[in-house]
């Protein structure tokens, strides 16, 4: 090889292993990128994205067509500051976004619907509440003597 090919080599293999590094310390190390999540949503105050289970591709889906929704939002922060446990477990604290803290809570809006998601509305959740209790049996009424 001739001296130019040995500079030329020397300085692609030195910039090759410059970003790897780099890249492991920003990734593995600081942990410098961000992660989206689903958490808990409340209908009855946000919109929130809406999932319907099917009792097709899932067992564990309740027999009750009003039980197979779920409300849910996004959450999307540092992998720095996800909590390190089981997020279904008992000890994990429930993602959220803290005051400081460099996190996006993402709601269902418009743009969501225009891909394709479902979305609640608080007025109409509140509503359709209002008519399931309505419709409800009145379980004093119900007691024999």
């Amino acid at each position: 090889m001739d001296k130019k090919s040995k500079i030329f080599f020397s300085v692609f293999f030195i910039a090759v292993f410059i970003v790897t590094a780099a890249s492991f310390c920003k990734f593995y190390i600081f942990k410098d990128y961000y992660i989206t999540s689903e958490a808990a949503c409340d209908p009855a105050a946000e919109q929130c994205f809406i999932y319907e289970c099917d009792p097709a591709d899932d067992n564990e889906c309740p027999e009750n067509p009003a039980e197979r929704l779920s409300y849910y939002k996004l959450i999307e922060k540092k992998a720095k500051a996800m909590p390190v446990c089981n997020p279904n477990g008992e000890n994990c604290p429930p993602l959220a976004c803290r005051a400081g803290e460099d996190c996006r809570e993402i709601l269902c809006d418009e743009a969501a619907r225009i891909s394709g998601e479902s979305c609640s509305e608080p007025a109409m959740y509140l509503n359709s509440r209002a008519e399931n209790e309505d419709q409800a049996p009145d379980d004093a009424a119900t007691i024999t003597e």
